[in-house]
């Protein structure tokens, strides 16, 4: 008998290893990747419970970055080559869709909370007037995203 208690033990030992390194691992990929404006999607949304997408956006570009398990997917978009922003609002998180000038495909960013998608709309429209204006690039005045 203390054999199939010693193995037992082992087992949900091991199964706790298993699951701290595995919650230390979704918990490390779902960091902030960048400094400054960065946007982070709900893990209540879909495709996001894991590793929610983030946004980052510069005076210069907008990067959507998505952790995964091994790796990452970027998309980068330059602030010239933004043609339009899109809001669609649910009840309680909104989807932002980054149209570019030349390319068939949006960014879309599912499941961000309603105030940060209208900071990403604004920034985008303020680097972007900065940007054709020839003048510096100012960040945009607003209450604290809670990042």
């Amino acid at each position: 008998m203390t054999s199939e208690s010693d193995w037992l033990r082992w087992a949900v030992a091991a199964a706790v290893v298993v699951a701290a390194i595995l919650f230390v691992w979704i918990w490390l990929k779902g960091r902030r990747f960048a400094d400054g404006d960065v946007f982070r999607a709900s893990r209540l949304s879909s495709g996001n419970h894991l590793f929610p997408t983030q946004v980052l956006i510069t005076p210069t570009a907008v990067v959507q970055y998505t952790p995964r398990w091994f790796g990452r997917r970027e998309e980068t978009i330059h602030m010239a080559h933004i043609a339009s922003v899109k809001i669609e609002t649910g009840m309680l998180l909104s989807d932002v869709f980054i149209e570019t000038s030349g390319g068939t495909d949006p960014i879309a960013c599912h499941g961000h909370r309603k105030a940060d998608a209208g900071r990403m709309k604004d920034l985008i429209e303020r680097y972007q007037t900065d940007y054709y204006r020839g003048g510096p690039a100012t960040p945009v005045a607003g209450p604290p995203t809670g990042r």
